[in-house]
Protein backbone atom coordinates (compact mmCIF):
# COMPACT_ATOMS: atom_id res chain seq x y z
CA UNK A 1 0.00 0.00 0.00
CA UNK A 2 2.67 2.45 0.72
CA UNK A 3 4.54 1.94 -2.31
CA UNK A 4 1.28 1.94 -4.62
CA UNK A 5 0.83 5.39 -2.56
CA UNK A 6 3.91 6.38 -3.27
CA UNK A 7 3.85 5.67 -6.94
CA UNK A 8 0.43 7.67 -6.84
CA UNK A 9 2.67 10.86 -5.51
CA UNK A 10 5.35 10.69 -7.53
CA UNK A 11 2.46 10.62 -11.02
CA UNK A 12 1.27 13.80 -9.36
CA UNK A 13 4.38 15.47 -8.81
CA UNK A 14 5.44 15.05 -12.42
CA UNK A 15 2.21 16.28 -13.62
CA UNK A 16 2.64 19.52 -11.16
CA UNK A 17 6.56 19.85 -12.28
CA UNK A 18 5.49 19.55 -16.12
CA UNK A 19 2.78 22.68 -15.42
CA UNK A 20 6.24 24.55 -14.19
CA UNK A 21 5.60 23.92 -10.25
CA UNK A 22 4.47 27.47 -9.94
CA UNK A 23 1.87 29.19 -7.84
CA UNK A 24 -0.78 30.51 -9.79
CA UNK A 25 -3.61 32.72 -9.14
CA UNK A 26 -6.35 34.88 -10.07
CA UNK A 27 -6.36 38.86 -10.76
CA UNK A 28 -8.96 40.35 -9.42
CA UNK A 29 -8.98 42.51 -12.65
CA UNK A 30 -9.46 40.01 -14.96
CA UNK A 31 -11.98 37.57 -14.39
CA UNK A 32 -12.09 34.33 -16.14
CA UNK A 33 -7.75 34.21 -15.68
CA UNK A 34 -5.56 32.10 -14.11
CA UNK A 35 -2.09 34.02 -14.12
CA UNK A 36 1.22 32.18 -13.33
CA UNK A 37 4.11 33.53 -11.49
CA UNK A 38 5.58 35.51 -14.02
CA UNK A 39 2.18 37.30 -14.98
CA UNK A 40 1.57 34.99 -17.91
CA UNK A 41 -1.91 33.50 -18.38
CA UNK A 42 -1.88 29.82 -17.70
CA UNK A 43 -5.58 29.33 -18.57
CA UNK A 44 -8.74 31.41 -19.04
CA UNK A 45 -11.88 29.95 -17.94
CA UNK A 46 -15.43 31.70 -18.07
CA UNK A 47 -17.44 31.26 -15.23
CA UNK A 48 -18.41 28.62 -12.78
CA UNK A 49 -15.64 29.07 -10.58
CA UNK A 50 -13.38 27.20 -12.61
CA UNK A 51 -10.68 29.92 -12.54
CA UNK A 52 -10.37 29.75 -8.63
CA UNK A 53 -10.34 26.17 -8.25
CA UNK A 54 -7.84 25.94 -11.10
CA UNK A 55 -5.33 28.47 -9.81
CA UNK A 56 -6.26 26.80 -5.73
CA UNK A 57 -4.75 23.60 -7.38
CA UNK A 58 -1.56 25.22 -8.52
CA UNK A 59 1.80 23.13 -9.23
CA UNK A 60 3.62 24.96 -6.29
CA UNK A 61 0.76 23.90 -3.77
CA UNK A 62 0.54 20.41 -5.39
CA UNK A 63 4.16 19.71 -4.73
CA UNK A 64 3.94 21.10 -0.83
CA UNK A 65 0.56 18.73 -0.41
CA UNK A 66 2.96 15.88 -2.26
CA UNK A 67 6.41 16.62 0.40
CA UNK A 68 3.84 16.35 3.37
CA UNK A 69 2.39 13.10 2.69
CA UNK A 70 5.48 11.80 1.95
CA UNK A 71 6.62 12.21 5.66
CA UNK A 72 2.98 10.87 6.73
CA UNK A 73 3.83 7.89 4.44
CA UNK A 74 7.83 8.09 6.08
CA UNK A 75 6.33 7.61 9.53
CA UNK A 76 3.95 4.83 8.95
CA UNK A 77 6.83 3.33 7.01
CA UNK A 78 8.78 2.46 10.30
CA UNK A 79 6.10 1.25 11.64
CA UNK A 80 3.53 -0.50 9.30
CA UNK A 81 4.21 -3.55 10.77
CA UNK A 82 2.45 -2.79 13.91
CA UNK A 83 -0.86 -1.66 11.98
CA UNK A 84 -3.14 -4.99 12.64
CA UNK A 85 -6.81 -5.52 13.02
CA UNK A 86 -5.64 -6.39 16.91
CA UNK A 87 -3.45 -3.88 17.92
CA UNK A 88 -1.81 -4.27 21.34
CA UNK A 89 -3.02 -1.51 23.77
CA UNK A 90 0.74 0.53 23.28
CA UNK A 91 1.19 3.84 21.78
CA UNK A 92 3.43 2.42 18.80
CA UNK A 93 0.45 0.09 18.24
CA UNK A 94 -1.90 2.89 18.35
CA UNK A 95 0.28 5.01 15.95
CA UNK A 96 0.36 2.81 13.69
CA UNK A 97 -3.12 2.16 13.84
CA UNK A 98 -3.42 5.55 13.51
CA UNK A 99 -1.21 6.55 10.63
CA UNK A 100 -2.67 3.42 8.91
CA UNK A 101 -5.87 4.96 8.64
CA UNK A 102 -4.34 7.98 7.16
CA UNK A 103 -2.46 5.93 4.80
CA UNK A 104 -5.51 4.16 3.97
CA UNK A 105 -7.53 7.10 3.16
CA UNK A 106 -4.44 8.53 0.86
CA UNK A 107 -4.72 4.98 -0.99
CA UNK A 108 -8.36 5.09 -1.17
CA UNK A 109 -8.28 8.76 -3.03
CA UNK A 110 -7.04 6.37 -5.93
CA UNK A 111 -9.54 3.44 -5.66
CA UNK A 112 -10.06 3.65 -9.49
CA UNK A 113 -6.65 3.00 -10.36
CA UNK A 114 -5.93 -1.00 -11.24
CA UNK A 115 -3.46 -1.36 -8.81
CA UNK A 116 -5.70 -0.23 -5.92
CA UNK A 117 -6.47 -3.24 -3.56
CA UNK A 118 -9.92 -3.58 -1.66
CA UNK A 119 -8.05 -5.02 1.34
CA UNK A 120 -6.45 -1.05 1.77
CA UNK A 121 -9.71 0.20 2.72
CA UNK A 122 -9.74 2.18 6.13
CA UNK A 123 -10.66 0.07 8.79
CA UNK A 124 -13.11 1.41 11.14
CA UNK A 125 -12.52 0.20 14.60
CA UNK A 126 -13.46 0.85 17.85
Amino acid sequence: MIDFVRARLAEEEQIAQAAGGESWRCPADVTGEVHDRSGGIAFVLRGRGFDRHIAFQDPARTSRRIETSRVLLDEYAEIADRDTDRPEHDFPSGRAVGLGFAVRQMAAEHAGHPDYRAKWLPRFMQ
